[in-house]
């Protein structure tokens, strides 16, 4: 009884190598390159020149600027040059944080000590970076005071003036006015020790 055709077998021998990301030792086909590193004269040498002092210090010469003239190259053990890029990465990445849009909602007879009160929430996101989305929602026939939302949102971008800047004016959608604020530049608070 004859095997079914299962199609081209599975050969670790024929896999293709991933190649590396950076160009390291006998890879980089440049006459001369720009050379860095620890216990290294800085300088132009030419490749093969290059090579020899990588070898003779037990390291890799890696190709960390193939763009520039002539390509840099440092003098590195390769593995811990990969472990500390990607260990700088994932820390960038932890740093940058992604702004959220925080909402605050009004209605038309909000009364003064509420709007105190969303407004120090407000200041408090925007000088955390994030953006804040106020609204004021009507119910009911509530629609038909849009001039005291839109004084509403006004009043409540002056109290935000220190904080934010107002991105657009008020607008209306459906049954809800918005606006909406965006942290100032230098709104981030340095964390206090």
């Amino acid at each position: 009884m004859a095997l079914p055709n299962r199609g081209p077998r599975f050969n670790p021998r024929f896999q293709r190598q991933q190649e590396p990301e950076h160009r390291i030792n006998d890879r980089i086909r440049v006459p001369e390159i720009r050379l860095v590193g620890d216990n290294i004269t800085v300088g132009v040498y030419a490749t093969q020149d290059a090579l020899k002092i990588a070898e003779e210090q037990g390291l890799d010469l890696v190709e960390i600027s193939p763009t520039a003239n002539p390509p840099v190259c440092k003098v590195i053990d390769y593995k811990k040059f990969l472990y500390e890029k990607k260990r700088k990465e994932k820390e960038m990445k932890a740093n940058s944080k992604q702004s959220e849009i925080k909402e605050i909602r009004f209605t038309p007879g909000t009364d003064d000590h509420d709007f105190d009160f969303k407004a120090k929430h407000a200041e408090k996101f925007l000088q955390d970076g994030n953006k804040v989305k106020a609204y004021v929602q009507f119910k009911g026939r509530a629609i038909m005071f849009q001039d005291r939302g839109q004084l509403l949102l006004l009043k409540f971008a002056e109290r935000l003036a220190e904080a934010g800047t107002l991105e657009s004016m008020p607008k209306l959608e459906g049954k809800r006015m918005f606006a909406i604020f965006q942290p100032k530049v230098g709104g981030k608070k340095k964390p206090s020790a």
